[in-house]
């Protein structure tokens, strides 16, 4: 019956157009990448425009043989949790790092690491979320933080994207002595952010805090690439940070930085910290290489280098959208190099992808749940490492393909 009950679900998603495929990749992460698919023999080149490598470092000279340094002189699996055995010098070296990055904006903080954002998403929104919370969550927050939230014991109110008067409404009514304001700082599927100005200003004047996951923020925006918050003219200091580090320094893991008393709670209190096999030590031994070129003068270049990617690209875009509004055609509102092609229908949003990876593009489909049932799209995502001539390249492509959905 199980069998029988889940295949079923199955058709229905296929029918809905729904079903998700898997690619894989048969060369290192780069802006050009041989990907397959499951049911494919051969593998084809194809330029990506799909990856979350926004600086290039998955690929860094520096990064890698610092990567295999550290297995050199770490081995290789933690052996235990952080609170068993697993806890060793690079991890601990790493937060250390992270929190004197950020020392400035979040005074009195420490750090805590995580493998993934996920898991330190689930970390901050079970552990701050208790019975005695308010939380009050942007619409289009990341999946992460979500799933967070409803595992969480708290009241939850959701307020539609970037509404920030709805929010002050919600936090009038507040009866709660503590409260969450949750946001994403870019948000992954439309590029834009959130005006953490504006969500500091309410924060001081309702007593509530400020979670931020700056997972596609952090490394790409300010001048030493720190982030949203760098980037906040009015930022208070009643913030929790979450970051990742499997996006623009290249390997993997994520963070939480908060002051001291909210990192000691969470450390001593979060299941998905306490239960979990630590992370390799060579990898935090290469995200001390990884940080070093990010917010030095190697960073610098390369997110000069997406900011003129991201110009030459959102000109090319509006462009061609505006040939193609009255078929419903429009881009997201992006600051980022996070770029959305909307179509609204789940199938021209299939077709684009597949008609792409014809091309030579991989640019996924990006359909419901992920975004609001009618916003189905393709999305683009830049690397400093892509070309002019590889944008160009793939405008070509979409004209070609929009003249044959017309």
């Amino acid at each position: 019956m199980l069998i029988k009950k889940l295949q079923h679900r199955m058709n229905g998603l296929a029918q809905a157009n729904l079903l998700r495929q898997k690619w894989i990749a048969q060369s290192p992460t780069g802006t050009h990448q041989s990907i397959a698919s499951s049911d494919q023999a051969i593998s084809d080149n194809h330029t990506l425009f799909c990856s979350n490598d926004y600086l290039g470092f998955a690929s860094h000279p520096d990064v890698l043989e610092s990567l295999r340094e550290g297995i050199d002189l770490w081995g290789g699996g933690s052996g235990a949790s952080h609170l068993i055995s697993g806890h060793m010098a690079p991890h601990e070296q790493l937060e250390d790092m992270l929190a004197e990055l950020f020392s400035q904006f979040i005074p009195e903080n420490r750090c805590l690491t995580f493998s993934t954002g996920y898991m330190a998403n689930l970390a901050v929104m079970t552990v701050l979320g208790d019975s005695g919370c308010e939380i009050y969550s942007d619409e289009l927050n990341h999946a992460s933080l979500i799933d967070g939230i409803r595992l969480s014991k708290a009241q939850v109110s959701i307020y539609s994207h970037r509404d920030y008067e709805v929010l002050e409404a919600l936090l009038q009514k507040s009866n709660s002595d503590m409260r969450l304001i949750v946001t994403d700082g870019v948000f992954s599927m439309d590029g834009d952010q959130a005006d953490l100005s504006v969500l500091s200003d309410l924060a001081v004047k309702y007593d509530a805090w400020i979670v931020v996951d700056d997972a596609h923020g952090y490394g790409v925006l300010g001048e030493v690439g720190l982030g949203s918050i760098e980037t906040t003219s009015r930022l208070c200091d009643r913030i929790i940070l979450i970051g990742t580090l499997g996006k623009s320094a290249g390997l993997s893991g994520a963070f939480v930085i908060a002051h001291q008393t909210i990192i000691d709670f969470i450390f001593q209190t979060a299941r998905s910290y306490i239960y979990t096999t630590a992370a390799l030590p060579a990898i935090s031994y290469a995200l001390l290489t990884s940080l070093k070129l990010m917010h030095g003068p190697e960073g610098k270049r390369r997110r000069a280098q997406l900011r003129l990617l991201e110009g030459h690209l959102r000109r090319s875009l509006s462009t061609l959208v505006s040939e193609q509004s009255k078929f419903g055609v429009s881009i997201t509102k992006s600051s980022s190099p996070i770029q959305g092609v909307i179509v609204g229908d789940t199938q021209r949003a299939i077709e684009l992808s597949s008609g792409l990876h014809a091309l030579g593009f991989r640019v996924p489909g990006i359909r419901p749940p992920t975004v609001p049932v009618g916003s189905s799209r393709i999305r683009l995502t830049l690397s400093a490492d892509h070309t002019i001539e590889d944008i160009d390249r793939l405008i070509e492509g979409l004209q070609m393909l929009f003249k044959k959905m017309r």
